[in-house]
């Protein structure tokens, strides 16, 4: 059966002639035009790290104060005295370059998010800047728009920004790096994660409406900057600092109840991530009922819900039968909160729109583990790699290790650093 999708539809995906052939291979049929678009932000690069994965592995990532590693919202380290630091770092670069003050405030307010959704209350921001040549008139303008963004978006919610650095150099003209990081302190008794449990458990979305903005902004942050990228501003964020600031309120509250089981930000890909991730990082299912979430905008079909990237959302696993509690927290915060979906026992990712089945898929194997194509992606890869000019799979080189005492001891004398 010939695929319902022509080449250029498919790359409008972000999705290479390679991966789509997985796609069909792993669904045991073609994708429908929402299931497209869910494995393409899931796949992208911003989501999956399907490139730099192998480099970030060579960090070292657990110790004896390390309470949370990679995997969650955000890490959790013990700084003693009783105290636990939660902390994370996040770039918003493509969405910075062609919307220099939304891209960049929503950077931050994903990563405030990310630490809070851990339990924590957020206490600072920092961000390390890269911009073209300062003489550069469009390089003026990129760099007021990223610096009003980030100091907007945390003054309007309440957090300074204790710290940065700022490099110009004709390398990053056009194309900036804007990484904002932030830090909090856990405020709640348990760390919360995002690890749907429970059958039979509720679902509930919480936080601002749906929108259309932000479509595929995972896979926009992923893609090469090019001069058409500038027709790609409504896949920029809008964020509204004032709402997370209730926002923040009502989670910890919220946590602070033990009515939380699990809880995800609603970051990059929206409900196609937080939905996916909630049910793998469990080993369960999730069943949602896309007519249940508050919308912004009429007329949205499923794309559109699933590839939203609307700020200040978040999706719980609450306790059964305490779902009417948090309710009503949120609700006296002036938030959306309304059950949208179950936890179910089979693997799986169930979307109803309609009174129909929008997207149903397993979640071993999903978007969570794309293929990696040598040629297309790094050098090396923890995967089994395809190599096109034989079609056989064998393991790519490892990585090879680094001292990482000897990094930091040497790093200092190097201008790039």
């Amino acid at each position: 059966m010939a695929a319902p999708f022509s080449p250029a539809e498919i790359a409008s995906e972000g999705i290479k002639s390679e991966e789509y052939e997985e796609i069909v291979r792993r669904l045991g049929r073609h994708p429908n035009r929402a299931e497209l678009g869910m494995f393409g932000v899931m796949w992208s690069e911003h989501c999956c790290y399907k490139n730099s994965r192998p480099l970030l592995k060579q960090f070292p990532t657990t110790g004896d104060r390390i309470l949370v590693g990679p995997g969650e919202n955000a890490g959790v380290v013990d700084v003693g005295d009783g105290l636990q630091l939660a902390f994370k770092i996040e770039s918003h670069n493509h969405p910075s370059a062609v919307e220099p003050f939304q891209g960049a405030a929503t950077g931050v307010g994903g990563i405030l998010r990310d630490i809070f959704t851990m339990g924590a209350r957020p206490i600072a921001v920092l961000n390390a800047l890269r911009f073209g040549n300062l003489e550069d008139p469009n390089t003026r303008r990129i760099f007021a728009g990223v610096v009003s963004g980030i100091s907007h978006y945390g003054n309007c919610f309440g957090v300074p920004t204790v710290g940065g650095e700022v490099y110009f150099d004709a390398t990053y003209s056009g194309n900036p790096l804007v990484n904002a990081m932030a830090m909090g302190l856990m405020e709640t008794p348990e760390i919360v994660k995002s690890g749907a449990s429970g059958i039979g458990n509720p679902v509930l979305y919480v936080g601002s409406t749906t929108g259309r903005d932000g479509m595929g902004g995972a896979s926009f942050a992923s893609a090469e900057l090019s001069d058409a990228s500038m027709d790609d501003r409504p896949a920029v964020q809008v964020g509204d600092p004032f709402l997370e600031k209730s926002l923040v309120e009502a989670c910890l509250e919220a946590f602070k109840t033990g009515a939380v089981v699990a809880a995800q930000d609603m970051g990059a890909a929206g409900i196609t991530c937080s939905t996916s991730e909630m049910a793998a990082n469990g080993g369960v299912g999730i069943d949602l009922d896309l007519d249940k979430i508050p919308v912004r905008e009429t007329g949205m079909v499923p794309y559109e819900y699933l590839l939203s990237e609307s700020q200040e959302r978040m999706l719980f696993v609450a306790v059964k039968g305490r779902e009417q509690e948090l309710i009503d927290i949120f609700e006296k915060w002036g938030l959306q909160a309304v059950v949208a979906g179950t936890v179910i026992a089979e693997p799986i990712v169930r979307i109803h729109f309609q009174g129909a089945i929008a997207p149903r898929f397993r979640l071993r194997p999903w978007p969570m583990t794309p293929p990696c194509i040598i040629g297309s992606c790094s050098p090396t890869c923890p995967t089994m790699c395809s190599r096109p000019a034989n079609g056989q799979k064998q393991p790519c080189p490892p990585v090879r290790p680094k001292d990482w005492g000897r990094e930091a001891k040497y790093s200092p004398g190097k201008p790039s650093y």
